[in-house]
């Protein structure tokens, strides 16, 4: 598979840590983003790279010359005049015959690629992008998609919005060669406006959602985020290609008030310091994923799209203070019968509900987690249950004691007690 990287931008945004070079050769330890990125291309057996190139680009081929030294092949288009976010790629259109990955040159990131590459090819479309969440949604653009993936909508940055599930276009694409042929003449092009959003009615787009590493340092701030994580080797170890550690949450009385069986949006409301104990396990690499039981579903109290937006609110207010989850499992079933409305499909025994480990294990599935390794904290004994069941270590959340469970009074107390284990 070719790999294409844009990397011409001038970085105006990033321009106070180093103005002498293109933005993809600022140095993070003493080695330029661009040659992170190639290594972990070249890692994966993706050897074959085109370097888009503009704003000082002489400093960029004149680095890695043909790849040699690091173990791939390099090609170079160059921009005499700028062409946009993705213009260039009209001088592809005769060269690149099979599926390629486009990704922008400010970003560092460890990807399965295989992985990604799969989905891509699975879902038949011209352009798979990779979403994920990120500890600044609000000033990011949110793209929506329906349960196939097909993306329905694409929410910019600028755009009024309430509650919305904080998932990011990652700058990581992957493009089928039919693309290419809609490049007839060479122009200047913006990727998003002008190439992917006009996807959307055609069905043609696609994403894929994953909780591995990737960071835009497109800020000082994020910049200097990243040069900590290199530090902490936390970059790699979310590669989904090696085991991961998770915490899996229960939410209601872990992550919001307790209210009972909540059914109105407007009774959500996170519990205090909830989003600064997910923050902490978004630093140190866990993979954070809620584990719900709703019987709401089946009592035919709330329907999915009513349930999907409660979770939707949870989302955007962990994102306003810099917290995210990284998926969220919820069990639709109730097996007693006689609710005024109740949905008779959900009406069953099954192995999600609590305190069946099902939830846990398809997690475990999904993103090759380490069962492990990895911890159950909730606030009734179904949640400490359906941890053991998975394998997991488990922490109680609230005042009454379980036998042989460490309890604490507030999810952070119970993120710090994991942390210091």
């Amino acid at each position: 598979m070719k790999a294409v990287i844009m990397a011409g931008g001038k970085g105006t945004r990033i321009a106070s840590v180093n103005a002498e070079v293109p933005k993809p050769m600022i140095a993070i330890h003493g080695k330029p983003v661009l040659q992170y990125q190639i290594e972990c291309l070249a890692g994966q057996g993706i050897t074959d790279i085109v370097l888009v190139i503009g704003y000082l680009g002489n400093i960029i081929e004149e680095y890695f010359e043909d790849g040699g030294a690091f173990g791939v092949q390099i090609s170079y288009i160059r921009e005499e005049s700028p062409l946009g976010t993705a213009g260039a790629l009209y001088y592809l259109r005769n060269n690149i015959f099979e599926d390629f990955l486009l990704m922008n040159g400010d970003s560092i990131f460890s990807v399965d690629m295989k992985r990604f590459q799969d989905a891509h090819l699975r879902n038949e479309g011209l352009v798979t992008i990779l979403t994920h969440p990120n500890n600044h949604p609000y000033d990011s653009g949110i793209i929506i998609a329906d349960k196939d993936g097909v993306v329905t909508k694409w929410l910019t940055k600028e755009e009024t919005r309430k509650w919305y599930r904080n998932r990011v276009n990652a700058g990581l694409h992957m493009i089928s060669p039919k693309l290419l042929e809609r490049f007839e003449i060479l122009a200047k092009r913006d990727l998003d406006r002008d190439v992917l959003k006009p996807l959307i009615a055609e069905r043609n787009l696609y994403i894929y959602d994953s909780p591995e590493y990737i960071r835009d340092m497109g800020t000082p701030d994020r910049f200097y985020e990243v040069a900590e994580d290199i530090c902490a080797g936390v970059i790699d170890d979310r590669n989904l290609s090696h085991k991961q550690k998770a915490v899996f949450l229960d939410r209601d009385g872990t992550i919001n008030k307790y209210v009972g069986f909540l059914a109105d949006i407007g009774d959500f409301e996170l519990s205090d310091g909830v989003s600064e104990a997910i923050k902490l396990l978004n630093r140190q690499g866990y993979l954070v994923l809620v584990v719900t039981n709703q019987p709401v579903i089946a009592r035919g109290e709330i329907t999915v799209d009513e349930l999907n937006e409660i979770h939707n609110k949870m989302e955007t207010l962990l994102g306003n203070d810099g917290a995210y989850v990284d998926d969220i499992f919820y069990c639709p079933h109730h097996p007693a019968k006689g609710f005024k409305g109740e949905r008779s499909e959900y009406k069953v025994e099954c192995a999600c509900r609590k305190p069946q480990p099902g939830m846990l294990l398809e997690a475990a599935e999904k993103y090759n987690i380490d069962l492990g390794q990895s911890w159950m904290i909730g606030d009734s004994l179904s949640d400490i249950e359906a941890g053991r069941n998975a394998g997991c270590r488990a922490v109680h959340i609230g005042r009454d004691q379980v036998a042989g469970v460490p309890t604490y009074a507030t999810l952070l107390d119970c993120v710090e007690y994991i942390l210091h284990k």
